[in-house]
């Protein structure tokens, strides 16, 4: 590595910039060389490999729990004896729990650091796997399952939390982020293919005790290549949001609660404990803005998060796209199950193409992020999903899988692997690095808030049309997915601009040029 090249507070403390002519093209220069350089952190490239395989691997094991355990429903639900009313639950449990503690996670990652919350979320998914693995009863495997959702919640934010403070702005950063984003796809294509082959083959208990093997893999090598970085975080003296932390746990689960079992309720919506929750969940979550806005002085989610121009467009639209990708996995896996007669296996081969169109997408993606307007990527992701709902929406009885099935799951794909990155991204450099627990929090709250409410909605069309036919109920799930992809399509056009993510100052670094140019700026003259 070069020793010539002037770190960040060097390329900050240049005097009188707008002075020089070629002092802008130079500073894009060092820039464009800082964005480039592997991170001093790492001796060297096998070092910066073994971190990225850590951190990238909890990406794969969270669609791996997440969306792969669709596929062994069918199976659980008869050797389990799971009561119908509580089919949707050992998924449910999982995304609701994950929903409910991602910024408190966030919060303990910007508090105790990346490392210790990284690897304790390791060793946590690695013990519950195996303790799911072993259920005697299907109340045993929803609580174990829920269990898991603890250890990803630690997982994802800080893993996102990591990522985020050791690459500053520009191409490594963004191919980093892609090959994250690309282990969703990869993730989902393992779970499906080992959940598949557990199915049909084993027994579904290995596929938690292959999960527990992934986890442990992934642990023990957080351990050795992760930065620690304990003792800097505590000079940060953030403190918990108690307040907060009760009030966002118990909104987002009445309210998650409350939309995913109206449909199984014994009179629905009108089973007393349902609109009791949901005024809960509803009155609880009011509380947390108000508290967060108002109230505390550390707030769990810091209201100046939202200031960031177009962040607040981009995360509602962003609710919606995430929403209608989570009715596309569950519903795509049934319809090609009930209606298409694959078989678990013949699901996993149909899934192929999401997963490599998943890992073209992110590795190309990675090399064009920094040139690309990142507006006009994110309303190519909104075109996908919209395509991948549409195309089962309008798929005819015996359709064939080359004209309808195969070009959603590139639809699927483009959709998920495009947004995620440039979300990602995005929230990560435009937000100071004492709150990037937060960050990495932040979009993985809106993904699964997103996914659990709109399959809760999507459940609800599905319930309420069933006198049409089942087929056609899952037609009118799956052009309520279209709605909601078009919803977030809008919001993308007219509200949300995102330039390329090329190389740049640190929002911290932009923070101490900005203190710096006000301290510099002398006082205007009064003009009498």
């Amino acid at each position: 590595m070069s020793h010539d090249i002037p770190s960040a507070s060097a390329t900050l403390g240049m005097p009188q910039v707008q002075t020089d002519i070629e002092q802008p093209s130079n500073m894009d220069f060092d820039m464009e060389k800082l964005g480039r350089e592997r991170p001093k952190i790492f001796s060297s490239l096998f070092s910066e490999i073994c971190f990225c395989f850590s951190i990238v691997m909890s990406q794969i094991l969270a669609e791996f729990y997440i969306t792969g355990s669709n596929v062994l429903t069918p199976i659980l639900v008869e050797e389990l004896h799971i009561p119908t009313a509580s089919t949707i639950w050992p998924t449910t449990a999982l995304s609701l729990v994950i929903c409910a503690t991602l910024l408190i996670f966030g919060r303990l990652t910007d508090m105790y650091g990346g490392y210790f919350v990284y690897n304790a979320g390791a060793i946590w998914l690695c013990i519950s796997s195996i303790i799911a693995g072993f259920s005697q009863t299907w109340l045993m495997l929803i609580f174990f399952r829920a269990c898991q959702g603890l250890a990803l919640g630690a997982l994802l934010p800080s893993g996102m939390m990591i990522l985020g403070s050791t690459y500053r702005p520009g191409p490594r950063k963004n191919l980093v982020f892609a090959l994250y984003g690309a282990c969703a796809a990869l993730g989902f294509f393992v779970g499906f293919f080992v959940s598949g082959l557990a199915g049909q083959y084993l027994s579904w208990r290995w596929y938690f005790f292959i999960g527990a093997i992934l986890s442990a893999i992934m642990g023990v090598s957080a351990i050795f290549s992760v930065p620690r970085d304990y003792a800097e975080k505590r000079q940060l003296g953030i403190r918990m949001d108690w307040a907060g932390l009760v009030l966002s746990i118990v909104g987002a689960t009445f309210l998650v609660f409350s939309i995913a079992d109206c449909s199984y309720a014994p009179n629905g919506w009108r089973t007393p404990y349902i609109p009791v929750f949901l005024c809960l969940g509803v009155i609880s979550l009011a509380a947390f803005a108000y508290v967060e806005g108002w109230v505390v002085r550390n707030p769990l989610l810091p209201g100046n998060v939202f200031h960031t121009k177009y962040m607040k467009p981009l995360l509602i639209a962003l609710i919606f796209l995430y929403g209608s990708l989570g009715i596309f996995l569950l519903y795509g896996v049934l319809y090609m199950s009930e209606f298409m007669g694959a078989s678990p296996l013949q699901i996993v081969a149909w899934t192929v193409p999401m997963a490599v169109g998943g890992l073209i997408l992110s590795v190309t993606g990675g090399f064009i992020l920094h040139k690309v307007s990142g507006t006009i990527l994110i309303i190519i992701s909104c075109l996908g999903y919209v395509g991948s709902g549409l195309l089962f929406a309008v798929i005819p009885i015996g359709g064939n899988y080359w004209a309808y099935v195969f070009p959603a799951m590139i639809c699927g794909t483009i959709a998920i692997d495009i947004s995620f990155n440039i979300a990602n991204i995005f929230i990560t450099t435009m937000i100071p690095k004492s709150k990037q627990g937060i960050a990495g929090a932040l979009p993985y709250c809106t993904m699964h808030m997103g996914i659990a409410i709109m399959l809760g909605f999507a459940d609800i069309v599905e319930t309420q049309t069933k006198h049409l036919g089942e087929r056609e109920s899952y037609k009118a799930v799956f052009w309520f997915q279209s709605g909601l992809a078009i919803v977030g399509l809008i919001i993308a056009v007219f509200f949300v601009r995102i330039k390329n993510a090329q190389s740049e100052l640190t929002a911290d670094e932009k923070q101490q040029r900005d203190t710096r140019d006000e301290s510099e700026t002398p006082p205007r003259k009064e003009v009498v």
